[in-house]
């Protein structure tokens, strides 16, 4: 299992470093309808994976609370990591309006499934 969090922190680094996007919108719905963590662990352990210096208080208030798992935040850094760079090497091979559309579908789609979803 710990492969798939270090392959959802690449593929959220990559989506990032190509489309400005990662935590909210990749690995949060990632972790609740593939890993099966609630809500708030999903939250948490994000919070965690990005925690330097931007979410420290958010992730410590998680964690105290019990809502982060710090195994996977770790190996999903691992991947993140790498595949932010990943993305930031393709995206300006891609056209400025196509870019747009393809985060705007990737915006729309996650959108359908939050809300629609389980």
């Amino acid at each position: 299992m710990w492969i798939g969090y270090v392959i959802l922190g690449l593929t959220a680094g990559t989506l990032s470093g190509l489309l400005g996007i990662g935590g909210g919108l990749i690995i949060i719905p990632a972790l609740v309808y593939i890993f099966g963590l609630t809500q708030h662990q999903a939250q948490g352990t994000t919070l965690a994976c990005m925690v330097l210096p931007i979410g420290l208080l958010a992730a410590l208030k998680y964690y105290h609370d019990g809502n982060v798992k710090i195994n996977i935040a770790m190996l999903m850094c691992l991947g993140f990591f790498v595949g932010g760079l990943l993305g930031a090497m393709f995206v300006n091979k891609i056209p400025e309006l196509l870019l747009k559309r393809i985060f705007g579908i990737a915006l729309l789609l996650a959108s359908f499934r939050m809300i629609f979803g389980k």
